[in-house]
């Protein structure tokens, strides 16, 4: 295990140093340690001066110092640790109180991690949209839960593109008289991203027949009460869409359904997934990608990354095209087992992966030089699928009081369809195409 290095570092300094090098943090924080030390083969993935994650070839992970005996954690601090206001705690106690939080039990670590939503939500991009009382009182609600979760990512994201590309989100609340609302944050033609949208939506009412009729071909049973079926469905999706034709196009989801049935029992289940859709490939980043996933997994059963990445790679596929959208990554849906606790927090997992997984990616390629003609290549990817297949689009269309612009935000602001084209046999194109008619192992 390498060392961090660290130059004139007083006591507040190394506290920090060891922080890092704990295997998990007490406040559900990213690993950083082990998060640096994961790529032996491949170029490392360091947190640099500035704020940035990004590859590097060296053997010790670096951390930027902002002044002597200061360390700088950038904004990716929701990765690193819970906030000021919880590195000032741990810096205080010291890290035997570290080490005896990391032997608590679970439910004190939820109490730690989900207590104070108070302060959490000083945090996000907006108030949530469920009242903030009202989450207090029912915080061990999983609806509750969730929805913090939900909130947390998308504003972990947000900042984390805010910071490379210089921009800023506009953020729109939004309601919808049958029921709840939600929270989209779009940048639009900024420096790096042509658009980026990260949207939280909580909405509840009773499923329309259409609704329930998807949700009954995928084999759940559902009882409804003269004719209702009272549900909540919350989750964050983010669709992003860079301006270099080399930085890949990102995309997650992830969700909640509760449904209550006539006799007052509740079904409920989750679902999500993140997956990469490049316009040329990179063997590097594919592989960070996907092994950056496969740790999230691999934490809670070992049968996770291999069986969502093939329902990954069969979910998003253009069939009309005989092509995969992307190099997949994970999916999964109508995840009710073992528990719910167990569920949830394999999902928060996933969820924290959502800025490591992409962000060494964005700025790796950067400042790649690029074409017009591999700009009217990355034009014709990725609506396709969007428009014809995705299931949340169909859910979203189908559900009465829905926001339109939230649901297709997912959308390219420019996309093009150039008859029969067909590239060029051994172009970077053509290498492109093989991969999305023939889905291989990354790692």
């Amino acid at each position: 295990m390498t060392s961090i290095a660290l130059c004139t570092i007083n006591s507040s300094a190394r506290s920090i140093a060891r922080l890092c090098q704990v295997s998990r943090s007490a406040h559900g924080t990213a690993d950083f340690h082990s998060f640096v030390a994961r790529y032996s083969t491949l170029r490392k993935c360091a947190f640099l001066p500035g704020g940035k994650w990004s590859f590097i070839r060296a053997g010790t992970r670096q951390m930027s110092q902002a002044s002597p005996g200061r360390i700088s954690l950038g904004r990716y601090g929701v990765f690193l640790a819970a906030g000021a206001a919880a590195v000032t705690g741990v810096l205080t106690a010291g890290v035997s109180h570290f080490q005896r939080a990391e032997m608590a039990t679970k439910i004190s670590k939820v109490e730690e991690e989900e207590g104070n939503i108070r302060e959490r939500c000083k945090s996000f991009m907006s108030v949530p949209v469920t009242d903030i009382k009202v989450l207090e009182q029912r915080k061990d609600a999983m609806s509750a839960r969730m929805e913090m979760l939900i909130m947390e990512t998308q504003a972990a994201f947000c900042r984390a593109l805010e910071e490379v590309d210089g921009g800023s989100f506009r953020v729109d609340r939004w309601s919808r008289k049958e029921g709840g609302g939600g929270i989209s944050c779009v940048m639009q033609d900024g420096k790096v991203f042509e658009k980026a949208g990260v949207n939280v939506s909580v909405v509840f009412g009773n499923l329309t027949e259409e609704a329930a009729k998807q949700m009954r071909s995928r084999g759940k049973v559902l009882k409804g009460k003269d004719g209702k079926l009272p549900f909540c469905a919350m989750g964050v999706s983010s669709v992003i869409h860079p301006k270099n034709p080399h930085i890949p196009t990102v995309h997650f989801n992830y969700r909640y359904f509760e449904i209550e049935e006539a006799d007052g029992t509740k079904q409920w289940w989750f679902g999500g997934g993140t997956d990469l859709t490049p316009v040329y490939i990179d063997l590097e980043d594919a592989a960070h990608f996907h092994k950056t996933l496969k740790e999230a997994c691999d934490k809670h059963h070992p049968k996770y990354y291999p069986d969502f990445k093939k329902w990954c790679d069969n979910y998003f596929y253009i069939r009309h095209r005989g092509e995969t959208r992307g190099i997949g990554g994970i999916f999964f849906d109508d995840l009710d087992s073992p528990n719910q606790e167990e569920v949830f927090n394999f999902v928060k997992s996933c969820a924290k992966t959502v800025v490591p997984c992409y962000l060494p990616i964005v700025n790796k390629h950067l400042n790649d030089s690029f074409t017009p003609e591999e700009m009217d290549w990355q034009q014709e990817r990725y609506v396709e699928f969007n428009l014809v297949y995705d299931r949340g689009v169909k859910f979203g269309l189908a559900t009465p009081g829905s926001r339109i612009e939230s649901i297709l935000m997912s959308l390219p602001l420019t996309a093009r369809w150039e008859y029969m084209h067909e590239p060029t046999k051994g172009t970077k194109e053509a290498e492109m195409l093989e991969v999305l008619r023939n889905p291989k192992e990354w790692i």
